[in-house]
């Protein structure tokens, strides 16, 4: 149940279940980010981790909370929610729960642009991540200039032309990896398994300028967003330009989605599966952007430790993959139950 608050002439939507679910989402992302600072060969306990956090550890495990694990689980937590804000938007957007950047091409294409300056180019870490956001621009364009018929892009045509564009950079991405050297073919596929793995301070602060820039505009146009959920014609009858609107949020997506990929790699089933949880969870209507970037970096960072915890280490994105997998089945299964109800 939501209400409305007013001060004056201001007015605010407060909706307490989704206000709990965000600050619980967020708990749960902080806790997590603090054991992983916490684990490593030279292992802190939680309280001794927020003490050096607030500076008032000593001089070696500071150094070691802020300097060396800090930067791993900032970036975890950002990833995280860049990539539960963009899954929400391309699945409200294409009104469809498979309408991830997973799934229709972006994510796939930031990894042709990876795979290009490691494989062919033999760029370093700079080239590689202008090649996955290059990547990612020109397929979500390409994506999006094959989507438009008749004045419009059709979330439906963009979701169908995306998967298409998927399964050929998929392709691509495999003749280049078989074309390579074996060390540059492995280093090839870690990249694309995704990693939190060595991510320092150079990483985590590009990220989170990108989202300081990103993820405001995205919750600005998420009323749109709701909007366009109706359809067009009756989004357009509410006053909603939806196809400027539209433009804007495949470019606001797009980017979340190449930062991202940029930061950890391609990692998989967070976009697809944040949005979905999230809104269980606050049982609403509507794309819930919020929540689901909350709820992305909630599950990155709980890979993460699971990822850390193992008796044999494994990248972050293995984790995921299979926790990904476990919630397809489910939801597969609850589904056919009540098909059969």
């Amino acid at each position: 149940m939501s209400r409305v608050v007013r001060a004056g002439a201001l007015s605010v939507r407060w909706e307490p279940r989704a206000a709990a679910v965000g600050v619980g989402l967020l708990a749960v992302g902080l806790a997590a980010a603090v054991f992983v600072v916490g684990t490593g060969d030279f292992p802190i306990s939680a309280p001794e981790v927020v003490r050096a956090l607030v500076g008032q550890g000593d001089q070696a495990t500071t150094f070691i909370v802020t300097e060396l694990r800090l930067p791993r689980a900032a970036v975890g937590l950002l990833a995280g929610l860049a990539l539960g804000i963009s899954g929400a938007i391309f699945q409200s957007m294409s009104r469809n729960p498979l309408g991830s950047p997973d799934l229709i091409g972006f994510t796939t294409g930031a990894s042709t642009g990876a795979l290009l300056q490691i494989l062919v180019f033999g760029g370093g870490t700079l080239a590689i991540a202008a090649g996955s956001v290059a990547g990612a621009v020109g397929t979500a364009a390409a994506v999006y200039a094959l989507s438009y018929r008749g004045g419009g892009v059709s979330g439906h045509r963009l979701v169908l032309i995306g998967v298409g564009a998927a399964a050929m950079l998929e392709a691509a991405n495999s003749y280049l990896i078989t074309r390579a050297e074996l060390r540059e073919a492995y280093e090839a596929a870690f990249w694309l398994t995704g990693s939190l793995n060595n991510r320092g301070w150079e990483h985590a602060a590009p990220l989170g300028w990108a989202l300081a820039v990103l993820v405001p505009l995205a919750l600005a146009y998420g009323r749109r967003l709701t909007m366009g959920e109706l359809g067009d014609d009756a989004a357009q009858a509410l006053g909603v330009p939806v196809q400027r609107s539209r433009a804007v949020l495949v470019a606001v997506g797009v980017g979340l989605t190449a930062v991202s990929a940029t930061a950890v790699g391609p990692v998989p089933f967070v976009a697809l599966v944040a949005p979905q949880l999230a809104r269980r969870l606050t049982r609403r209507t509507g794309p819930h952007l919020m929540s689901a970037g909350l709820m992305g970096a909630a599950l990155l960072s709980v890979g993460d430790l699971i990822s850390l915890k193992l008796p044999v280490a494994v990248p972050v994105g293995v984790v995921t993959g299979a926790l990904g997998g476990l919630y397809l089945v489910w939801l597969l299964a609850a589904t056919g139950r009540k098909g059969t109800t």
